[in-house]
């Protein structure tokens, strides 16, 4: 087992089957151009053994699979059929929903159950505003066709002034009516926020600003959640439950257990950190020759890890699993 000097160490692995999106949301591309999928993306069977060796070296337990966005890769049909069979205590998928209604029917027949829909606004006008793309009335249709059939769903709200803060409240009473949890995920520093700390600032809303305005609505509590949770879980009582992935505010550095492998073989560590580490190279050798290759990579992208605070980072976050 790879732990460091915190007592940290990766448990969850994000991987992203293509930094291609559908999408260009505003907080993520600046430009409005969707994102395309690398030239050298990797197989989903090489995806498949990268999740399997980083399961050995690491002792990975949970994987979420992420992008760009998934649902429109070739890659997640055949990956889905691999990783099931590795014995991780839990698979999810996180989307922005568009494909969703399309593609239920085949990640419920690879067990996936839960799911985290990203989804900023409930005005259509704002949507298109915001992610550049796609159409709110599928993204809805598709989040209740999954509830439907079984899944858990959350929906993750990234809070900004200027264009969605009007949404907050009724974006909880919409998840709230409907048994979905709501997680809202102060705007990071990344990409090209990291590098115009004005623009960060003009929009940024804090843990203290968003918890007073649902205050005006709600009464609420605070509600235990995982050692290495990111986010800080709210309870309302009688209604159901919120979290805020409050890593500006409240950072969750040391406890952090995530590790993420990119669609064309980089491990990252830390999201504050540009250091990368290529284990594309290794994924066709024989296990015990890629193992200990692997296991020292591991130790250095730990070492990569903040101690303390997220510091941003110039990385577009889709191209890394966001």
């Amino acid at each position: 087992m790879i732990v460091d000097r915190q007592g940290r160490r990766f448990r969850n692995l994000r991987v992203s089957l293509t930094a291609a999106c559908n999408y260009a949301c505003s907080y993520c591309v600046p430009d409005g151009k969707r994102l395309v999928a690398a030239q050298d993306e990797l197989s989903a069977d090489a995806l498949a053994r990268g999740v399997a060796l980083l399961v050995d070296a690491a002792g990975i337990e949970r994987l979420r699979i992420t992008g760009g966005e998934p649902l429109i890769s070739p890659r997640l049909e055949p990956f889905l059929k691999v990783i099931g069979g590795l014995g991780l205590k839990d698979i999810a998928l996180t989307t922005n929903g568009q494909l969703l209604s399309r593609k239920l029917a085949m990640l419920r027949a690879a067990g996936i159950d839960r799911l985290n829909v990203s989804l900023d606004t409930l005005d259509p006008t704002a949507f298109r505003s915001i992610a550049r793309g796609g159409d709110l009335a599928s993204v809805l249709r598709g989040m209740e066709e999954a509830s439907a059939a079984g899944m858990r769903i959350k929906v993750n709200m990234v809070p900004m002034r200027g264009h969605n803060l009007d949404q907050v409240v009724p974006l909880l009473d919409y998840c709230l009516a409907r048994g979905y949890e709501l997680r809202f995920i102060e705007l990071m520093r990344m990409g090209h926020l990291a590098l115009d700390s004005n623009a960060f600032l003009r929009q940024f809303v804090s843990l203290e600003q968003l918890l007073a305005l649902i205050g005006d609505h709600h009464h609420f509590q605070q509600a235990p959640a995982a050692l290495d949770a990111t986010a800080l879980r709210y309870q309302i009582p009688g209604q159901g439950y919120f979290g805020v992935i409050a890593n500006e505010s409240v950072p969750f550095c040391r406890a952090c257990s995530r590790l993420r492998l990119s669609s064309t073989g980089w491990l990252h560590g830390c999201l504050s950190s540009s250091n990368r580490h290529f284990i594309g190279d290794l994924l066709d050798k024989p296990r015990h020759q890629a193992l200990p290759v692997i296991q020292r990579l591991l130790v250095k992208a730990l070492a990569d890890k903040q101690e303390l605070a997220f510091s941003g980072g110039v990385t577009v976050m889709k191209v890394i699993g966001g």
